[in-house]
């Protein structure tokens, strides 16, 4: 065997060596690197699903492992042989060499290592001294720094997730009125730019790897643009939230399994229905998506929170169906309060896929307020008109909403997105009745101009009492909102938003008000 021949061998050795460790340390530039993993020590060349045996490199490659033992492959068998070096990660290669003679040397009675080859090595390990050297250093310094992560990490079961949410917004237009116009007609708004923040720590921990436990601690200023500031609900923002920055805990529940298809959730505190019935709309995060409160997600699912109990269960794999319930004051002992006899909610949902680009859910809600307890009577979430969200007032309220929404990628850069809510409502106290409907079509446009951004418009109908025994919604509102995300970096972003409500209140006596705001997003 010729030098060159050992040249060749051990060069190769040295690129196998590299993939065992340096890649966790070294960046390639202009390379794709394979997946980091444990590495898996190598008895045969065989076992990499990447070199074959007419490979030019196969008969030096088995021979490295028949005579020094020192070659490895990655867990999903493959090599990744044809991966440029640079002198560190050559030199990390040697360094694992060095290591692996020096061991055959000792064990050995009579040395399998020839002289040449150890004259070799030692004209390599001095070229490369002051890289080695390096090496050593990062080497240590990484097991320093790993070492001190895992004496100071948070826990070992249980993960932060943090987001802050700050914002510039304003609000211009004339206050509000309702059907019965009791508010003065010709107010002007205040103006005044507003500085607020909303931030939110979530501790989820499992204790099986399959369970999750969340705890979420609130704390936030940013107000509530409705009825007491505008005249209407319809232009509160989809992520306010005042607390007077208090800290209080916010949302609480526990998800496990039962078998492979079945998810069970138990919503401790402050659940919200689109926690069990998720929407697909790609406008619907409260962080990143839409930045009103109407144009995220169809109003429906916001007609209560609470305490209750979900099920998620996956027929097959394009087909989903949840059911819950839920009640408002579950905690609370007095009348029309409490898990049964305060406002509760039952709720049935389908999920349905049939095309991988193409989503379609059906929602089905059958909710009760006693009228008088705690939460009093919102059959919108605030979103609506305020005929609509208690139509009979505060009494006790049954109320059956339907919902469909459907969400279309047309190509990985167009989404059309569109929802219907539909309820009807009535009181056994004072037999009225009333019906409640809404809509909305959303554009999105992900990436748009770089990867992570997301640029959404969003037209529809705020809830509307079409028709009632009492007073009906005699106009129709439109709500119109624009906005463009900008992904600054992974854990930041800037979003501008624009929406206007037209004849809030669904009122055309009112004019339009327009809600702005700049909203920041970081998270970690």
């Amino acid at each position: 065997m010729n030098k060159n021949c050992r040249l060749f061998i051990l060069k190769s050795t040295f690129s196998v060596a590299t993939i065992f460790i340096s890649t966790p340390i070294f960046a390639l530039e202009n390379q794709q690197q394979p997946p980091l993993g444990d590495i898996s020590q190598l008895t045969s060349v065989s076992q990499l699903s990447d070199v074959e045996l007419t490979d030019w490199a196969f008969q030096a490659l088995q021979s490295l492992i028949n005579r020094y033992g020192c070659m490895a492959g990655y867990p999903n068998g493959t090599y990744h042989g044809e991966r440029a070096m640079t002198r560190y990660e050559f030199a990390a290669s040697l360094n694992t060499c060095l290591t692996r003679v020096q061991e055959l040397i000792v064990t050995a009675s009579n040395s399998i290592v020839p002289k040449e080859d150890l004259d070799l090595i030692q004209k390599l390990q001095a070229e490369f001294s002051s890289e080695l050297a390096t090496l050593r250093s990062r080497v240590n310094t990484l097991e320093s720094t790993t070492s001190a992560l895992e004496v100071n990490q948070f826990s070992p079961i249980t993960k932060l997730e943090a987001e802050a949410i700050l914002t510039v917004t304003s609000i211009f237009g004339e206050n509000a009125t309702d059907s019965d116009n009791n508010r003065d007609n010709n107010s002007k708004l205040d103006t005044n730019l507003i500085f607020s923040q909303r931030v939110r720590l979530n501790f989820l921990t499992s204790f099986t790897g399959k369970d999750e436990l969340n705890l979420r601690l609130e704390s936030g200023n940013i107000p509530e643009f409705d009825d007491s500031i505008t005249g209407t609900t319809m232009t509160r923002l989809g992520f306010d939230e005042d607390t007077g920055n208090d800290i209080g805990l916010d949302e609480v529940y526990y998800s496990f399994p039962i078998g492979d298809r079945i998810k069970t959730t138990i919503a401790i505190t402050e659940m919200e229905l689109n926690d069990f019935a998720e929407p697909i709309n790609p406008l619907a995060s409260s962080g990143g998506g839409a930045v009103s409160r109407f144009g995220r997600y169809n109003p429906i699912l916001r007609s209560m929170d609470g305490s209750g109990l979900g099920i998620n269960y996956q027929l097959n794999q394009s087909t989903h169906l949840a059911v819950a319930y839920m009640a408002n004051d579950a905690a609370v002992p007095t009348a029309n309060n409490g898990l049964f006899n305060g406002n509760f909610a039952a709720l049935g949902h389908l999920y349905f896929r049939p095309v991988d680009n193409l989503g379609i859910t059906f929602t089905y809600l059958h909710s009760y307020y006693a009228g008088g307890g705690e939460s009093g009577v919102n059959l919108t979430g605030s979103t609506g008109s305020l005929t609509a969200r208690s139509p009979f007032g505060n009494v006790p309220t049954i109320a059956n909403s339907f919902g469909l929404e459907t969400s279309w990628r047309i190509n990985p850069k167009f989404i059309l997105s569109g929802w219907v809510g539909y309820t009807t409502t009535e009181s056994p106290v004072t037999n009225d009745n009333a019906e409640i409907l809404n809509y909305a079509v959303s554009l999105a446009f992900p990436d748009l101009g770089n990867q992570g951004n997301l640029a959404g418009l969003v037209v529809g109908v705020p809830p509307k009492v079409i028709s009632s025994s009492l007073i009906a919604d005699r106009d129709t509102s439109l709500h119109i909102e624009g906005f463009y995300r900008f992904q600054v970096t992974e854990q930041i972003s800037i979003t501008p938003g624009l929406f206007v409500i037209t004849n809030p209140e669904h009122n055309a006596n009112n004019g339009s008000i327009f809600v702005g705001t700049i909203r920041t997003t970081l998270r970690f």
